[in-house]
């Protein structure tokens, strides 16, 4: 069995790696084509490659908005992530796959703010350089583990959706001037919902089941396709006064085939239920915008994940599916200690809890009150103008110290140990 694993192994590298590098002859053919990008004042620093790019498409109609005042770009480090990038992102893509590159765009630049939208390690790459300010947006609001991790500290400022997330720093984190060095900025994704409905409404009730991925470790092991996914889509399909989306996290069945196989059984039920009731125009949703299955569900049902904080902005009813690993860490002295749960032994009888959710007034009550606590002032606009304040606030204080500084020696501010190994893809991880 062990000389089968290593000759599946090595084959799956030697497939990666004539992926990979067809992948950078496709980039090298593009990037010629690509007009200079002119001065830029704020990056958004994507490391990451194409599996994660979900995290920064939300992001896309925000900067566009942003673009109009601050010249704004996004710089990327992975060539497949790239060859996505040039033909859908909303404003300028550079591509910057080594550091020696990297460095050379730091200096024909004066940056004001960098902002970051994941923890990727490669960040660390672009922190050294100085005369700029380092802002982690992330990628969404939740009360998972990762939302305190001690990385925050590496930032200079963070954008926080609201006075929850501050409390939930201010609690983990030690020594952290959670007041100064953050800004609430509500979610101003949520100012722009994006996509056209799939389906014709009509008197049906729509459904949202919108799982996380299963986790790469156990304190993290919030999804639910395995254990609730099957019986709770499966209750939906069958009742004529439900409408069905799932939308699946990109991620979902990466590491564990039991989650793999739940997914696509979910996928080909609602094949099966629409091809038996051309009415019923159940959506499987893979797609790349976020926004209109918030906006059109009457009732969302999520796993411990941003999805939750997501469609809390919208401040309609919700339910959060209850993670079975009895390790997965869920932080309850926020929202989710008040959220409504949905057992895996209840999904059987996820209706129920659909028709509770609609109509309990503490349950709408409750609602109402961790909308207001993690994200303020949700009225069509109000986030995003509290973006902007944040934003101009930094820049103010940016020509403040750029004056102060003015004076100041420029130095290289690269690694002179910092090598280009790490920036090679890596034959042994997917291709991307």
């Amino acid at each position: 069995m062990s000389v089968l694993s290593d000759l599946k192994t090595a084959n799956r590298i030697v497939r990666n790696l004539l992926r990979a590098r067809g992948t950078r002859r496709s980039l090298a053919a593009r990037l010629p084509e690509r007009p200079a990008v002119g001065s830029v004042q704020i990056a958004v620093y994507f490391a990451d490659t194409k599996v994660n790019l979900y995290q920064i498409r939300q992001w896309y109609a925000p900067l566009v908005e942003l673009n109009k005042k601050y010249p704004v770009a996004i710089i990327t480090r992975s060539p497949g992530a790239t060859l996505v990038m040039l033909d859908e992102a909303p404003v300028p893509v550079v591509y910057l796959r080594k550091v020696v590159e990297l460095e050379q765009f730091v200096a024909e630049q004066e940056l004001r703010m960098v902002f970051y939208v994941n923890q990727n390690t490669k960040n660390f790459q672009m922190f050294r350089y100085g005369r700029m300010w380092h802002v982690f947006v992330n990628h969404g609001e939740s009360d998972k583990m990762y939302m305190t991790t001690n990385q925050f500290k590496a930032y200079d400022y963070s954008f926080v959706a609201g006075q929850a997330a501050r409390d939930r720093l201010s609690r983990k984190l030690w020594d952290f001037d959670v007041e100064s060095r953050t800004f609430m900025i509500g979610r101003p994704q949520a100012d722009h919902f994006a996509g056209e409905l799939p389906f014709r409404p009509d008197a049906r009730k729509v459904i949202l089941y919108a799982p996380t991925w299963e986790g790469d470790r156990d304190a993290a092991a919030y999804g639910s396709v395995a254990s609730h996914g099957v019986a709770l889509t499966s209750a939906l399909l069958k009742s004529k006064d439900y409408r069905l989306i799932y939308r699946p996290h990109p991620r979902s069945g990466v590491l564990d085939e039991e989650y793999r196989a739940a997914n696509e059984k979910i996928i080909s039920n609602i094949a099966a239920a629409n091809s038996h009731d051309k009415s019923a125009q159940h959506v499987y949703d893979n797609g790349k915008e976020l926004g209109w299955q918030l906006a059109a569900a009457d009732v969302a049902i999520t796993d411990v994940s941003a999805m939750v904080y997501d469609r809390l902005a919208t401040g309609k009813a919700l339910i959060v599916a209850k993670p079975v690993s009895p390790n997965a860490e869920i932080d309850t002295a926020g929202y989710l200690g008040h959220a409504e749960w949905l057992e895996a032994r209840d999904a059987p009888k996820v209706i129920e809890a659909v028709e509770r959710v609609l109509g309990d007034p503490e349950a709408l009550e409750r609602l109402k009150f961790w909308v207001e606590r993690h994200f303020g002032d949700t009225s069509p606009g109000a986030a995003t103008k509290r973006f902007h304040a944040a934003v101009d606030e930094l820049a103010d204080n940016w020509e403040k110290h750029a004056s102060i500084h003015a004076d100041d020696p420029r130095v290289r501010e690269a690694d002179p140990f910092d090598g280009e190994g790490e920036d090679e893809d890596d034959p042994s991880a997917s291709a991307d």
